[in-house]
């Protein structure tokens, strides 16, 4: 069997807020992406975060993985860090996506954000970047 490939994603907070990125999907993303061959996850991560948003991150945590149907039949493995951004900056938002948002964890609620979809998967890895560790 092939090995699923992988993408690396951040859950940056802010102030009790989490960067949300809108894709080209029309759902809500975390910041992140494949790593290069040989890279090291944490590594692309911060490399994917600076290209997506500008922002620098220290990276912390893993917090879980998960397998996300990103079209019928074809599956990628997430594999998501907690990420503390390192400047008072604001995200600059990329080609790759739409719309680059802070939003207050408490409005997240079952993922369904400005008629978009959070998927459940990164819903979840927000939820545990909030558990005290």
């Amino acid at each position: 069997m092939d090995e699923l490939p992988t993408s690396i994603k951040g859950v940056l907070m802010r102030d009790g807020r989490v960067l949300l990125l809108l894709n080209g999907r029309g759902e809500w993303d975390l910041p992140g992406g494949r790593p290069d061959p040989g890279e090291e996850p944490r590594s692309a991560l911060r490399r994917e975060v600076m290209e997506e948003t500008g922002l620098t991150v220290d990276v912390g945590a893993a917090l879980g993985e998960h397998l996300f149907e990103v079209l019928p039949g074809r599956f990628v493995r997430i594999v998501a860090f907690a990420c503390h951004v390192t400047a008072d900056a604001e995200a600059v938002l990329s080609v790759e996506h739409l719309e680059a948002r802070w939003l207050p964890v408490d409005e997240l609620g079952d993922g369904m954000i400005a008629g978009h979809r959070l998927p459940d998967g990164y819903l979840a890895a927000v939820r545990r970047a909030l558990l005290p560790t």
